[in-house]
C-alpha cells in the first residue's frame, strides 16, 4: 500500500510516496518533519528524527528516488548527479535505503537553495 506524502522545499511542492520498507515505516511514523535543506550536487538532504540501520541500502539510485542516509540520519531527495557520481549515474555519498519516489519532474528541486525550509507531511 502506497503512503502518499507532500514535500515542500523553499517555493517547491511535490507529491511522493513512501514504500513499504521498515525505514519508510519509521519515517511515516515521525511525520510531519520540518528541517533546513542542505544541497550536494543535485541532491537535497536534511536530518530527520529517525535512527535506522542499513535496510537494503544501495550505492546508486534512480532519478526521483527518496532515500534515507543511515550515517547522517538524513532524508535525501535525488534529482540528478552528485559530486560522487560517475557518468550518468546518481551516487549518494555512501549507501542509502530507498524509501520512496517522487511523482512528476524531480528537476523542480534544482531551484531550492541550501538553508531553505523543508517539510514532509502525509498527503
Amino acid at each position: 500500500m502506497a503512503r502518499p506524502i507532500r514535500i515542500g522545499a523553499g517555493s517547491v511542492s511535490a507529491v511522493a510516496s513512501l514504500n513499504e520498507c521498515s525505514t519508510a515505516t519509521a519515517i511515516w511514523g515521525n511525520l510531519p518533519i520540518r528541517a533546513r535543506a542542505s544541497t550536494w550536487g543535485d541532491e537535497i538532504y536534511f536530518g530527520i528524527p529517525v535512527n535506522h540501520a542499513e535496510d537494503g541500502a544501495v550505492e546508486t539510485v534512480s532519478l526521483g528516488d527518496l532515500g534515507y542516509w543511515p550515517p547522517g540520519h538524513a532524508f535525501c531527495i535525488f534529482f540528478g548527479p552528485t559530486p560522487a557520481s560517475r557518468g550518468d549515474e546518481i551516487r549518494p555519498a555512501s549507501p542509502v535505503n530507498v524509501v520512496g519516489r517522487l511523482e512528476g519532474d524531480p528537476s523542480v528541486f534544482r531551484s531550492v537553495p541550501s538553508g531553505a525550509q523543508v517539510s514532509i507531511e502525509r498527503a
